[in-house]
């Protein structure tokens, strides 16, 4: 055992540098099996953010598909999904450049298969029979007026519209085809809910033309959630639910739907993005799901004729984009200790087979932080939810008596969680000596649908209470410094960041991502998707214009007393750059120190990894001004405005 260094929290030196968490930003955006082969999408910061289908044959054997510049992202709700369809081989993709559907045959290169326009293609599945491909279109070709959304059927030989088979409603998803070509299922739902609000599933039978007709509702509503309609080999239609509060997973016959496996659990993520699954079927009376409870994912067996859920052990916390092949299940997997990889099980041996680690990282294990599950006390006698992280350096202490800065991290959504798997960007910090608490704030998913719908109304409210008692809890436990307490998040989570350091005294830095200040323009300029998602969360607009007034940082801006840093993508039409450039401008004019850092050529998140390095470098060396601890080693400086030496 080595002799520890003592020194100051923050200012440990580590080998998890910002240019290995931008390395191991590699993302995992959708999985296609197509016979014995795997096929994924994958975003590669090193090649500015370009999402690359990825093929995995049986024998080991991994093949880039789309060439550069080809980037397989599609625009369609903004944040994409389900970009990719495959067929004997043949892979079908939107391009990001130019929005336009691509057919890419076995070892050729990509042909353009839809016209040219302001059309946007997702959740595609290749229908043989009619040589077709039914997906979601979307439609922006009319300027003035909102995207227009429908199901539709596509000529696999020319790219054009054969039928529009549903339309109407707001949005479309998930179109399902039975096995046996005779009927369809999909998902649709209306302004103002989200997904995760209330969808619809509807059902038809298709006509030997192919054509739609005796379509009925099975399921859902305004007031329940449907995910991920599938059927089984047999013709059985299967669908999750969150009728009873809890996503899980039904099947529907002659009519009748019936729970298959109740659990108070998650079978199910909210759809932000189109082409997710979390279960498939391995045997007429097998089904291989994950679920999540208490933050933590777990893989499961249900058998059909019991009813039975049983969990199968793996090393994994964080489990998605589940598909079945014959024995075998393909899944992203990840641990807080290990890179998230593709991982192939055996259900017979129990065998795992890690087809592809999504990064490559050497660092040893006593780096890395494992999460604490913790529930603490919240407003009006609720508990909320949490993962911490302590320090954690096997070649430092800190100085005895004292105790370390804490990072609240806020999740963006606001409808989403933190995760349990190897989160380079929080190893970053608590291998330097700055304890993490990564807040599942109520509004969270994974705890059921009431947990979940706590935030309605409450946006701004809810989710900054629970980061400021998430905070309060760990410094009377004696875990970390009372004043030396940051907070940070992106998109809502900068929102609830900004939130937390206007309304509520709390924290004595923060770090804004891409974050909402100002709610009223979103009303007006937000994209389709989300234009009515504050609804709920706030209020409908322009009834609720003064509680909007109320929730919004910029009109209350006076009353930040702390350093704040802002980021921000300079091409993002989700939070326009304005968002943080009022703020900035607002922080500077009261003489609070401040500090801005655009990229040009970002929009809603970072893709590229030297500037997924930059934001993490420039974040750090904020909070070392601000605290008041040396940099182990020296990055960039950034300039902070009103910073007093």
């Amino acid at each position: 055992m080595t002799n520890r260094e003592t020194a100051p929290y923050g200012s440990w030196k580590s080998p998890i540098t910002s240019e290995l968490v931008a390395s191991a930003s590699i993302e995992v955006k959708q999985v296609v099996v197509d016979g014995d082969d795997i096929y994924w999408t994958e975003i590669r910061p090193s090649e500015g953010g370009r999402y690359v289908i990825v093929r995995r044959t049986p024998d080991g054997e991994l093949t880039d598909i789309n060439p550069e510049p080809y980037s397989a992202r599609t625009r369609i709700h903004e944040y994409g999904g389900g970009s990719c369809a495959v067929s004997n081989g043949t892979v079908y993709y939107s391009n990001f450049a130019d929005q336009r559907l691509y057919r890419q045959e076995p070892g050729g290169q990509p042909e353009a298969l839809s016209p040219p326009g302001d059309l946007y293609y997702a959740d595609g599945i290749i229908d043989r029979q009619h040589k077709r491909m039914i997906c979601i279109l979307e439609d922006h070709t009319i300027k003035e007026k909102e995207a227009v959304n429908s199901l539709v059927s596509l000529d696999l030989e020319t790219g054009k519209v054969i039928e529009v088979m549903a339309s109407g409603n707001d949005f479309y998803a998930s179109p399902r085809i039975s096995a046996d070509g005779k009927r369809i299922a999909w998902l649709t739902w209306n302004h103002p809910n989200m997904p995760w609000d209330g969808t619809e599933l509807w059902v038809a039978d298709l006509s030997a033309d192919g054509s739609i007709k005796n379509a009925e509702l099975a399921a859902g509503g305004s007031e329940e959630s449907i995910l991920q309609p599938e059927w089984s080999a047999q013709g059985v239609l299967h669908f999750i639910s969150d009728r009873t509060g809890w996503w899980n997973l039904y099947r529907w016959e002659q009519g009748i739907s019936e729970s298959l496996a109740p659990i108070d659990a998650e079978i199910g993520q909210p759809m932000w993005r189109l082409g997710r699954s979390t279960y498939g079927f391995v045997s007429p009376n097998k089904i291989i799901c994950a679920y999540t409870k208490n933050g933590f994912w777990y893989l499961g067996s249900i058998n059909t004729l019991t009813g039975q859920l049983e969990r199968i052990e793996t090393p994994y916390t964080y489990i998605l984009h589940l598909h079945a092949l014959p024995g075998k299940v393909v899944f992203l997997g990840g641990s807080p200790t290990k890179m998230s990889a593709l991982a192939l099980l055996d259900l017979e041996t129990g065998a795992i087979d890690e087809i592809c680690t999504l990064g490559e990282s050497e660092i040893d294990s006593p780096f890395l932080s494992n999460p604490e599950a913790v529930e603490f006390p919240t407003e009006t006698g609720r508990a909320a939810y949490g993962l911490y992280y302590q320090p954690r350096n096997p070649d430092f202490s800190g100085p005895e008596g004292e105790r370390p800065p804490l990072l609240v991290m806020s999740h963006s959504g606001p409808t989403w969680a933190a995760k349990t798997d190897l989160r380079m960007k929080i190893q970053f910090w608590t291998s330097r000596g700055i304890a993490v608490l990564d807040v599942n704030y109520g509004g969270s998913t994974g705890y059921g649908r009431p947990y979940r719908q706590r935030l309605y109304g409450l946006w701004g409210v809810v989710d900054v209470d629970d980061c400021v008692n998430g905070a309060r809890y760990l410094v009377e436990r004696g875990d970390v410094d009372g004043d030396k307490l940051a907070i940070t998040g992106g998109s809502a989570g900068g929102y609830t960041t900004l939130c937390a350091l206007t309304f509520r005294d709390t924290f004595n830095a923060g770090s804004s991502h891409y974050g909402i200040s100002d709610l009223e323009p979103l009303t007006a300029h937000s994209h389709k998707f989300e234009s009515r998602y504050m609804d709920n969360l706030v209020g409908p607009y322009p009834e609720s214009k003064s509680l909007y007034e109320q929730r919004s940082p910029i009109h209350f801006a006076d009353q930040i007393s702390c350093p704040v840093i802002f980021f921000q993508g300079l091409e993002d039409n989700v939070v326009p750059a304005e968002q943080s450039e009022m703020m900035v401008e607002k922080l500077r004019e009261k003489g609070l120190p401040v500090a801005y850092i655009p990229f040009e050529d970002e929009g809603h998140s970072f893709r590229k990894a030297e500037n997924i390095a930059r934001a993490l470098d420039a974040e750090y060396y904020f909070y070392s001004r601000v605290f008041g601890f040396e940099l182990a080693e020296p990055v960039e400086p950034v300039k902070i405005e009103n910073l007093l030496s």
